[in-house]
């Protein structure tokens, strides 16, 4: 057997259709609650449809009959760009609004856009680098009235909308309402978007699977603020981040906490993954609390020794994660 992760893949090959009947009958029963989602290994299309901002709104504005309803209309279509990226397209199946999170590979979204019969109707970038803007530009000239969001504090390209976005705020797409998290740290200004119900994140290079991205630009207690924001989500929440770089991160992992059972048959599952050619994301964040170094140093004694803590010194969870983020960008 390859695990949970596996399971999740074979679960989305395919994208479930909800009808209006189904949304009727769901709306007044948890249990009939469906996700519509898919993972493609393809490209495809894109919508319109401009979202409204809402500044400090926190996760206990939407009532449980709106999460569930929400949950209904949301497909997630996932495809590989560039040499290791993904891009995600997030679609509202009742309005029709399509939003891109992150644009690493403008062609790649366009192919995916048009197989899926879908408009592209906003972008929603979680930091400025490259590979997560470089198709902004390109997809605002192929469908003109898309809206671009980012982080307030950082230069997106495109960007044509009024300020930019922080933690607290939110942003609807169709009648798809996400939270943004300021999840700062690989960048000053990097966010992530949360959709309550069905409890999906898109963490951007924030958080990997076994890992989270280099800090190019904020300081340890900025990132790990952000790792314990991340960490505080349901444990169910499925984690969407922009790069397979699992292998590579669960060496590492491995490394640092050996005698982890846990993370040994992960280990061994996402190598099996990956050398069938098939995805090891997404996580949740379940698997990361129990696998991940950079959620765990705080309380793994392990990991704290094969940084060269030594036992009894006082550190506080930013300088734990300092030494094991310096670890990582040596090993």
């Amino acid at each position: 057997m390859l695990g949970s992760a596996v399971r999740r893949f074979l679960a989305s090959s395919r994208v479930l259709a909800v009808t209006s009947s189904l949304l009727a009958t769901a709306a007044s029963s948890h249990n009939n609650a469906a996700f519509c989602w898919a993972l493609s290994h393809d490209s495809s299309s894109f919508s319109k449809n401009q979202p409204q901002r809402r500044q400090g709104m926190s996760s206990t504005t939407s009532t449980t009959t709106s999460q569930q309803q929400q949950a209904l209309v949301v497909v997630v279509e996932q495809f590989p760009c560039l040499s290791d990226n993904y891009g995600y397209l997030l679609h509202d199946a009742t309005t029709g609004a399509t939003a891109a999170i992150d644009t690493p590979d403008a062609v790649a979204y366009n192919k995916v856009l048009q197989s899926k019969g879908w408009t592209l109707t906003h972008i929603f970038n979680t930091h400025h680098h490259h590979d997560h803007v470089g198709g902004n530009r390109k997809l605002c000239q192929l469908y003109p009235d898309t809206q671009v969001y980012g982080p307030a504090t950082e230069t997106i390209p495109g960007r044509n909308t009024d300020g930019g976005l922080a933690g607290g705020d939110e942003v609807q797409l169709g009648s798809t309402t996400l939270q943004v998290l300021d999840v700062g740290g690989h960048t000053k200004g990097h966010i992530a978007y949360y959709l309550p119900q069905p409890q999906k994140a898109f963490v951007g290079d924030a958080l990997f699977a076994m890992g989270c991205g280099r800090m190019f630009e904020g300081t340890p207690q900025q990132f790990w603020k952000s790792l314990q924001t991340l960490s505080a989500l349901p444990p169910s929440t499925t984690l969407y981040c922009a790069h397979e770089y699992t292998v590579a991160n669960a060496k590492f992992a491995v490394s640092v906490e050996p005698h982890n059972e846990a993370l040994q048959r992960r280990y061994r599952d996402v190598v099996r993954l990956r050398e069938q050619n098939l995805p090891t994301v997404p996580s949740t964040l379940q698997e990361e609390l129990d696998t991940n170094p950079f959620l765990r140093c705080q309380d793994s004694r392990e990991i704290q020794a094969s940084v060269g803590i030594p036992e009894g010194e006082a550190l506080d969870g930013a300088q734990i994660f300092a030494k094991v983020r310096l670890a990582k960008d040596r090993f």
